[in-house]
């Protein structure tokens, strides 16, 4: 009997697909289907709250279109039929299809052919009879935007109703190589930002959490509210801010170190950054 799937077991496996998977989402409030362009769990960061397991440093490898297409036929006929919802004992309250999200296991914009594949998914939506009006969001760290291709492929996702969510979790080089072992300037990302918000819409994704039983450091939260003001003084066309904390374990070195951040601070934390004049969505 197939485990229920709830929103703490995000296992993508669960649909016994190599690209696509299944999600109850809190934060969608529903299911979204994901993609995973990642497979080989390779990513060009580590994040320290990451829960893929024997996640290993690389790119995206090249993507079977036809195995795509047919994985995802074969789930949206799943959900529609309601056998989904049964098999996966899934709560009524999250019976519903919100989103399909390229996410996964790794950075999906690492994939080398990233705007081909976002063109042939914009013909495999339609012959699927996808909703237009359904969510699509694309889940990425945002490192890879300056390459042309990337650029491309957000614009057509844009063309598409698409969105994009670009992670920031902390708006200083040193928290950008502490929490997501990457070695990027507030600068570049900034310039990131910019380029990816003026291609397609962007929200930006934080991750806040304890370690140690320590919230955020304050010198960090100023550093992120400095980085919002000088994006509004540039006039980035961001959508807004979603803020969460941790749901599930980390399955990376450093997972017995975190924890989840208390909700007043998500909900002081929002306040400071919506008296900048950028709206916030928040996820415990």
């Amino acid at each position: 009997m197939a485990k229920p799937l709830t929103i703490t077991n995000h296992n993508r496996d669960s649909a016994g697909m190599t690209y696509i998977y299944p999600v109850v989402s809190r934060r969608a409030g529903g299911i979204s289907i994901g993609i995973n362009f990642n497979p080989n769990n390779a990513c060009n960061w580590r994040c320290i709250y990451c829960q893929v397991p024997k996640l290993q440093r690389g790119a995206a490898p090249g993507i079977d279109f036809a195995l795509l297409e047919e994985e995802l036929k074969s789930l949206i006929a799943d959900l529609n039929s309601g056998a989904f919802y049964r098999r996966f004992k899934v709560p009524e309250h999250y019976r519903v299809l919100r989103d399909i999200a390229i996410s996964g296991n790794g950075e999906p914009t690492s994939l080398k052919d990233f705007d081909r594949v976002i063109v042939y998914l914009d013909t495999v939506f339609e012959r699927l009879k996808v909703p237009q009006d359904l969510n699509k969001v694309i889940i990425s760290n945002g490192s890879l935007v300056h390459h042309e291709p990337v650029q491309n492929g957000l614009r057509q996702w844009g063309e598409m109703g698409g969105e994009l969510w670009f992670k920031l979790d902390s708006a200083t080089g040193e928290g950008v190589q502490r929490i997501n072992h990457a070695a990027l300037s507030p600068q570049r990302m900034m310039a990131n930002l910019e380029i990816a918000s003026r291609r397609c819409p962007t929200w930006l994704q934080t991750c806040l959490f304890t370690r140690h039983g320590r919230l955020p450091d304050p010198r960090e939260q100023q550093a992120y509210l400095d980085f919002l003001y000088r994006a509004r003084q540039r006039k980035i066309p961001l959508q807004g801010v979603m803020l969460y904390s941790l749901a599930r374990p980390s399955m990376q070195p450093e997972a017995a170190e975190l924890g989840p951040i208390p909700e007043e601070f998500l909900t002081s934390f929002a306040q400071r950054i919506r008296q900048l004049g950028v709206s916030v969505k928040i996820t415990p």
